[in-house]
């Protein structure tokens, strides 16, 4: 197995595991009063807040919902499907070698 095809693998499920990551984090947008402290929901909120924190300084909440963990979903799918689809950048450079 070359380099490129097991950091395209990495890559991918990184992405995967990201986007699923973000979509509970919408759904626990939805029950503002659950405790995110602890253990089975830390483990969403732990390596997406470091993501978002940033992006709400940008983007506010509209109508007191906040939007970017759908934003967030949105830029995991594109570079998903920008460099890991069926005519991706790495999927073509991986055809050439």
């Amino acid at each position: 197995m070359n380099p490129l095809t097991i950091a395209s693998v990495a890559l991918g499920i990184g992405l995967v595991l990201m986007t699923v990551l973000f979509i509970f984090r919408i759904v626990l947008t939805w029950y503002p009063q659950v405790d995110t402290d602890h253990f089975p929901l830390n483990l969403v909120v732990t390596p997406t807040e470091p993501i978002l924190k940033p992006l709400r300084k940008f983007i506010p909440p509209l109508g007191g919902v906040d939007i970017t963990p759908i934003i967030c979903v949105g830029i995991c799918t594109l570079l998903r499907e920008i460099l890991l689809g069926q005519q991706g950048l790495l999927t073509m450079a991986m055809k050439i070698n």
